[in-house]
């Protein structure tokens, strides 16, 4: 048996928790291997809309286990939010007991949020578009050795570890950004939050997984945000902190790199994006603002303004390489009916030359896109069942993408519903 891997190709927001939750009934295991709580995965089914931030997407089913893993950065305070509101919607995790926590998972501390909004004040003009999740900091404690972990929760000095870590963060707040902050508030949620966590299992996450192969039982390894924001290979230094690709499921759950099997790419048939950095196909006009209402483009953790532009297949083409993309997803088909003209990037205009690839310096020089113009489609696709009922444009566009991007459009979403996906292949 090998773990499937789901990802999203473009820079977050792709549809993958939509995908997680289509997908979840046959698999045993659902893996969240990286990222934090700025992730919002938004999954609609029976007339509900839930939000994930930490939680896999997979805690809908009862036969489907699920496990936060060690690439994972958590904030408890966060995630007991997370767990009320689904217990309050009738969705107790712990009656249910199908949710784990790798004990090698870091924590994010209140001082980590701190430190994130202090960073980003003082950068001004130059900021990330961070989503003050304190998730970098808590990323460079992990890489600096010196984070906590959930296992740490459980031994008789966990307190004396956390406090050692405060008075870093303080006198760095003080010294670096001549803050004196009071955050005892947020600090007694913080401890309040850690005894709801230590009532889930905190396992060894890496066994866990193995072993789950050796049973020949079915894993599918879910990411968050999306390749184009991975800290490798991502548009630096406008990314994340972790690795959003494939390899970030090796590293991030404990499994070798040839027991990976399906990768699934996600991608929008358009393209967004949050926060600062480059964004070749951004339409900062009327078109934009149109695609951005049409498609309910806002932030599901934040609420913050997606940027909005055509499809970028040089980029898509660079994510599906680094991945290993064996089959494709596209989402938000909807939006795009009803515009008598799409387009697809399928070239750069750089440095006065014309490329096909995301070249290093995209974020110092503008690359102009060269836009390929497609027919659009008019007719209303959010409520076709059937293979047949997709109208000739919309499939002339998926077989233009499959023949730019070499890679089989398996499914199509046509609306936010778990019911609104049809299998293509």
């Amino acid at each position: 048996m090998a773990v499937d891997v789901l990802l999203g190709l473009q820079w977050g927001d792709e549809g993958k928790g939509k995908i997680v939750d289509v997908l979840s009934a046959g698999y045993d295991l659902i893996a969240r291997f990286q990222g934090g709580p700025n992730a919002g995965h938004t999954l609609e089914f029976d007339g509900k809309k839930f939000v994930l931030n930490t939680i896999p997407s997979g805690i809908f089913f009862d036969n489907t286990m699920n496990l936060i893993g060690n690439g994972v950065v958590i904030d408890p305070i966060t995630l007991k939010k997370e767990l009320d509101k689904l217990k309050d919607a009738g969705h107790d995790l712990l009656a249910k007991k199908n949710l784990m926590i790798a004990k090698k998972a870091h924590l994010i501390l209140p001082t980590h949020q701190l430190l994130d909004a202090a960073s980003e004040k003082k950068m001004g003009e130059g900021k990330i578009g961070s989503t003050l999740k304190g998730i970098g900091p808590t990323y460079m404690d992990k890489t600096g050795r010196n984070g906590l972990r959930i296992g740490d929760v459980t031994l008789p000095d966990f307190k004396e570890r956390y406090q050692k870590l405060v008075t870093k963060h303080t006198s760095m707040l003080e010294a670096l950004y001549g803050e004196v902050v009071d955050f005892s508030e947020r600090e007694a949620a913080f401890f309040e939050a850690l005894e709801l966590l230590k009532q889930f299992p905190l396992v060894d996450s890496e066994h866990l997984v193995n072993d789950y192969l050796k049973q020949g039982k079915r894993i599918l390894a879910e990411g968050a945000q999306g390749a184009l924001l991975d800290i490798d290979f991502g548009s630096y230094p406008f990314v994340t902190s972790s690795n959003t690709t494939t390899a970030g499921a090796c590293t991030g759950l404990g499994i070798a790199p040839s027991k990976i099997g399906e990768v699934i790419g996600i991608f929008k048939a358009y393209c967004t994006r949050v926060g600062g950095g480059p964004f070749p196909t951004e339409l900062d006009n009327d078109l934009g603002e149109e695609l951005r209402q049409i498609g309910h483009e806002f932030g599901a953790t934040t609420g913050r303004p997606r940027r909005t532009g055509w499809i970028d297949l040089p980029a898509l083409k660079y994510a599906i390489m680094l991945n290993g993309v064996t089959q494709l997803v596209m989402t938000k088909a909807d939006v795009l009916s009803g515009f008598e003209k799409i387009y697809a990037c399928t070239h750069y205009n750089h440095a006065g030359e014309v490329i096909d690839y995301m070249p290093y310096d995209i974020c110092t020089i503008k690359p102009e896109p060269v836009l390929q113009e497609i027919d659009g489609w008019h007719e209303d696709i959010t409520g076709i069942t059937e293979i047949s009922e997709i109208p000739a444009k919309l499939q002339s566009y998926i077989n233009f993408l499959e023949e730019q991007l070499e890679v089989p459009v398996k499914y199509l979403s046509v609306g936010p519903d778990r019911k609104q996906t049809l299998v293509l292949h």
